[in-house]
């Protein structure tokens, strides 16, 4: 064989060797490509599965779900008003509000004069007629929609256990203590207190005695009433809510029998306001 046959031989096998390589490294590449293929092909199905059961899954007018929720809660947040309003101010048109302590004889109607902050002491609500125990009342001081920071509710003590009498059930650590509410009705409304504090004060005027527009004054006073400087008291510290000076606070005040110069006081704070129907 000659030198030239032997060259060309070897650039044979060479070129052999050369695609024989390039079909390996094409091979791989295709097997690499497959591979990968595959795998975006297997995740696509398997996502898509997974999606396709969640939709089925499902309820039917899901997306509509927050809005009837929504729409439920409100109207189960109506709850029933057992006072008819209508007879009671037909009757006497200064009839506002209507007060209620579970456990107690407190189950009257709540009026304001709006000519003389006294003619209740010695009237009845129902119909302005004259009777030594009076009426539950409010002052022109307060407005009538229980919106302002303290609100002052009167009744009497003494008279038999009407009126505001059997409030001194309070004084009672476990009835104090199992009898965290009262409650007051509006015509359109039913606002549940929470009671913060029962306790002895002096007998001054306390609308008149505080500016409780001076938000330090406010602050100072709901402090007291939270801890207040009494020998007669009992206080809830486990309140539903925090008291601040947005707080809305009504005190049912009456008198401590044979005691002139003092007041018993139960202070609750706003914790609830419904809609009735």
């Amino acid at each position: 064989m000659t030198k030239l046959n032997e060259d060309e031989f070897k650039e044979q096998d060479e070129q052999i060797e050369q695609d024989e390589q390039e079909d390996k490294n094409r091979s791989a590449k295709l097997i690499l490509i497959f591979i990968i293929v595959f795998v975006i092909v297997f995740c696509g199905i398997y996502f898509g599965i997974q999606i396709y059961n969640n939709y089925m899954s499902k309820p039917q007018g899901e997306e509509t779900t927050s809005s009837t929720t929504t729409s439920s809660l409100t109207e189960d947040a109506l709850v029933e008003n057992p006072i008819d309003f209508d007879s009671l101010q037909a009757q006497n048109n200064e009839i506002y509000a209507w007060i209620k302590i579970n456990d107690t004889n407190v189950d009257y109607p709540i009026v304001q004069s709006a000519k003389d902050d006294s003619f209740y002491l010695k009237h009845k609500a129902e119909d302005k007629s004259w009777s030594a125990s009076g009426a539950v009342y409010t002052e022109v001081v307060n407005h009538k929609d229980f919106g302002d920071a303290i609100t002052l509710v009167y009744g009497h003590n003494g008279y038999s256990d009407t009126m505001f009498t059997t409030l001194h059930k309070f004084e009672d650590t476990e009835f104090f203590n199992s009898h965290p509410y009262f409650y007051i009705y509006t015509p359109d409304r039913r606002l549940t207190y929470q009671v913060i504090s029962a306790f002895k004060y002096d007998d001054r005027h306390i609308m008149n005695s505080f500016n409780f527009a001076d938000i330090s004054v406010l602050e100072e006073f709901q402090e007291y009433i939270q801890d207040p400087e009494s020998a007669l008291k009992n206080i809830r510290t486990d309140l539903d809510v925090t008291i601040d000076k947005s707080s809305k606070i009504t005190i049912l005040s009456t008198c401590i029998t044979n005691q002139k110069s003092s007041r018993y006081l139960i202070c609750g704070v706003l914790t609830k306001d419904e809609k009735t129907y």
